[in-house]
């Protein structure tokens, strides 16, 4: 059974009942019936009052999808606890029909008159009203402490028939919190976010028990004068060009811009002023000892993935609370329940995915254990490659006489084993470690042997400061009995007998100006400085030759490497601290290729070049 007609309660009209009679919901088709029979379809029905009229298959699926998923209202992310957060923005303006003082009537629930235009509004009997307060900065007359005052005040200051009359600020309480600390943490943010600033603050509590706590602020817009006369919202200026001239327009007038003489209607505030709220209330949640929290940006700007809920409004959650299923109602659970098969997806594709990710992490550990297996497996060491380099070099001696053979292996070998000493006590048996080795070495050689040249300009700066020093002290009071003689020949004739000490004394000067840059020197400072430096030198001295012995040990171990290592192993030898580049080492690599391709082709070498060559 099914019917087109709508459904009344005593709360007015709830939804069409189009495909909700069903004989498989026996309350509500019988609850149908007796409407029916009593020809109440159509009018108030006390009996459908508090029916959960809705789609029926919409409520089941959702329900069948989420019985098993948590459904607290205050889950998110995990589990992280959240109270409501509600705050929007409006202004109370006469140019849409609007008045200050009925938005104050209404939002107090008291008697006012309007002065403007002679309307009262009675607001006496509206319940839910549980505090009202105003809020004065210090310059504000203490008259304004009374509503109807401080508004119809407000109302005759604006003579234009659009004026913005006041702004309006809405907020929901937390309902964690009692009813004195909902009244101090409205008054605070009031007090700190717009009382502060020049604005009066007229705040309304209402409560009328349905679980919607929420605050009205009505805030003025025109500031006040230290005598506490209303000022103008804004002031008009010429607009000036570029040489500070007013600009004239085709009409004769000069043009001007409109200066807000406060920054309250600043877009920028808003997203303050949201934030501010929050902020607090988080605080007083906090000093209270309650887990949830509120945050004035949206899902999508914390980075949430989740369905925001609509705003249900004072009106629907009464009709929620009596029974009935409300649109926006219906939509929050709806919203709530998709939220909830989305975080439950959300955490089975987290789990699959950290499993992803370990199994990854175990496959490249094994690989990188099998590579290093196979290289540990396949290198050979450099004890290896040295005896291989001892036999190459007996194959190159082939056709020496056997007193040059004897002489070159005793050589290569004496030369090979104090090699292989130092890369023992080095704890080097790989061409690996022997690079890293190198690398590192030489580097500090060349920091060691750049620490000494500038110890050395240094060095050289003192002696050539002291010495310039040294003439400017003493040639300093010829100049001063130069100066001071005040006949041209006489002063020409002094300078031709002194010449040498005038400009020794002015090359002083120039030098000590320039490098000491005005400041002050000290002699015993610069003598003791440039000893310390001397001295250090020669300890600098011997850890470089340390250090370059090393080096040179290294590099020939490297070089004899070369010889038996294959071609894309080659490494070129260069200076201390010194990579070479991918030329060089091609370049090194064909060298060796073609030294190899002449020896081939040499005949065979006399005891003399034998000699020579060991």
């Amino acid at each position: 059974m099914a019917t087109r007609a709508h459904l009344y309660t005593l709360t007015g009209v709830v939804r069409s009942a189009e495909g909700l009679t069903s004989p498989h919901s026996p309350a509500v088709f019988r609850a149908w019936r007796r409407c029916r029979e009593q020809g109440k379809l159509h009018f108030p029905c006390d009996g459908l009052r508090r029916l959960p009229f809705c789609t029926l298959a919409a409520r089941e699926r959702l329900a069948a999808a989420s019985h098993s998923l948590p459904s607290s209202p205050n889950e998110r992310n995990g589990g992280d606890t959240i109270a409501i957060y509600h705050c929007s923005i409006k202004i109370v303006s006469r140019g849409k029909g609007k008045s200050a003082v009925a938005a104050a009537a209404y939002r107090s629930g008291e008697k006012l008159t309007n002065e403007w235009d002679g309307l009262t509004h009675d607001y006496t009997k509206k319940g839910g009203v549980v505090h009202s307060e105003i809020l004065l900065p210090a310059h504000a007359p203490p008259a304004f402490s009374d509503r109807s005052t401080l508004w119809n005040s407000v109302e005759l200051s604006e003579k234009s028939n659009n004026a913005q009359l006041a702004r309006e600020v809405e907020i929901a309480l937390p309902v964690e919190l009692s009813r004195e600390e909902q009244t101090r943490l409205v008054r605070e943010y009031c007090s700190s976010q717009f009382v502060s600033k020049g604005m009066i603050a007229d705040f309304n509590l209402h409560d009328t028990g349905g679980g919607n706590p929420h605050a009205h602020i009505l805030l003025t817009m025109r500031p006040l004068d230290e005598r506490g006369a209303w000022l103008p919202k804004s002031k008009k200026e010429y607009v000036l060009d570029e040489n500070g001239e007013k600009i004239r327009l085709p009409s004769g007038r000069y043009k001007t811009r409109k200066v807000d003489l406060v920054d309250w209607n600043n877009r920028e505030n808003a997203e303050v002023w949201r934030r501010a709220w929050a902020d607090l209330a988080n605080d007083f949640l906090a000093q209270n000892n309650r887990p949830e929290r509120i945050d004035h940006r949206s899902y999508e700007r914390q980075g949430i993935d989740q369905l925001p809920t609509v705003h249900v409004g004072v009106s629907a959650t009464q009709m929620e609370k009596k029974g009935i299923v409300t649109e926006r109602g219906e939509l929050n659970r709806n919203i709530k329940a998709a939220n909830r098969i989305l975080r439950e997806i959300r955490r089975l594709v987290r789990g699959l995915k950290d499993w992803i990710a370990e199994l990854k992490e175990r496959k490249a550990a094994l690989l990188e254990a099998l590579t290093e297996a196979r290289a540990q497996a396949s290198e050979p060491t450099i004890p290896q490659l040295l005896a291989r380099y001892m036999e190459q070099r007996g194959e190159e001696r082939a056709d020496w006489t056997s007193k040059g053979k004897l002489k070159g292996a005793v050589s290569d070998f004496n030369k090979v084993q104090a090699a292989m000493e130092f890369l023992r006590q080095k704890e080097i048996s790989t061409v690996e470690t022997l690079d890293r080795q190198l690398d590192g070495i030489s580097e500090t050689a060349v920091a060691i042997r750049d620490s000494m040249r500038k110890a050395e300009r240094r060095i050289k700066d003192i002696d050539t400061l002291l010495s310039h020093i040294g003439n400017y002290e003493k040639y300093k009071p010829v100049y001063k009995e130069y100066a001071a003689i005040g006949w041209k020949k006489q002063k020409e004739k002094f300078e031709e007998a002194h010449r040498g000490e005038l400009d020794a004394y002015r090359a002083a000067a120039r030098y000590v100006k320039t490098h000491l840059s005005g400041t002050s020197y000290s002699r015993k400072e610069l003598e003791a400085e440039r000893k310390d430096l001397a001295a250090a030198l020669p300890c600098k001295q011997e850890e470089l030759e340390a250090v370059q012995a090393d080096v040179r040990t290294l590099r020939d171990v490297r070089h004899w490497l070369n010889q038996v290592l294959p071609p894309e192993q080659y490494r070129q030898t260069a200076e201390p601290g010194k990579k070479p580049s991918i030329v060089e080492g091609l370049k090194g690599r064909e060298q060796r290729i073609r030294q190899e391709q002449e020896k081939r082709q040499q005949p065979p070498r006399t005891q003399k070049q034998q000699d020579m060559e060991l």
